[in-house]
Parts: structure tokens; C-alpha cells; sequence
């Protein structure tokens, strides 16, 4: 199983980014997909899944109504939109997938909201 994220960066507060998550070595369309981010001093956090079946979304209280995470099948990849980004924001993204009973991550992708 590899995943791998890409899209982060600097942006101002206000702006938007969209994270994209890459997966292989897995049949993709089976399996529920979450975005995590985590930053130091501060506890890891789910910030959204989505399962597989039916396409049903999840998101933590801080992100909802901001971000949408979404999935294309056929491109074995899972993405996470960001809009009206806060400071708080900035973290380390994560895209996560259980296969098998075990938890897989990537090596994450930084995003930034400040001045």
C-alpha cells in the first residue's frame, strides 16, 4: 500500500487549496478514505473520511461547511478541498487508509495559512 499527498503550501487566510491523495497497491474503490492533520503540541486530528460504498462524508466540527473531500475511482485518488482557510489551519495533512486491519499513511503534505 503507498499513498502519497500533494498540494500543500502557503496560502493567506481566506484562500483555498486542494489536497490530492494518490493510492496504489490496493483496490481503492473498496476501501473508505480519511484525511488527518496533525500539528506539534497538539493532538492528531480527523478531519474528514469518506466511505466507500456509497460515497458518504464525514467531517470534524472545525472543518465542515470549509472542506469537502471527494474521490475518483477510476484515478485512485482521494482529494480534500479547502476553502476560507484559517490560521488554524495550518497543519500537517495526511491521507490515511485501512486495508487489511492496518493503518496506512503517507508522508504528508504541509499547508500554511498566514500573511
Amino acid at each position: 500500500v503507498q499513498l502519497v499527498e500533494s498540494g500543500g503550501g502557503t496560502v493567506q487566510p481566506g484562500g483555498s487549496l486542494r489536497l490530492s491523495c494518490a493510492a496504489s497497491g490496493f483496490t481503492f474503490r473498496l476501501y473508505g478514505m480519511s484525511w488527518y492533520r496533525r500539528t506539534p503540541g497538539k493532538e492528531r486530528e480527523l478531519v474528514a473520511t469518506i466511505i466507500s460504498a456509497d460515497g458518504n462524508t464525514n467531517y470534524a466540527d472545525s472543518v465542515k461547511g470549509r472542506f469537502t473531500i471527494s474521490r475518483d475511482n477510476a484515478k485512485n485518488t482521494v482529494y480534500l478541498q479547502m476553502n476560507r482557510l484559517k490560521p488554524e489551519d495550518t497543519a500537517v495533512y495526511y491521507c490515511t487508509a485501512r486495508v487489511g486491519g492496518s493503518d496506512y499513511w503517507g508522508q504528508g503534505t504541509q499547508v500554511t495559512v498566514s500573511f
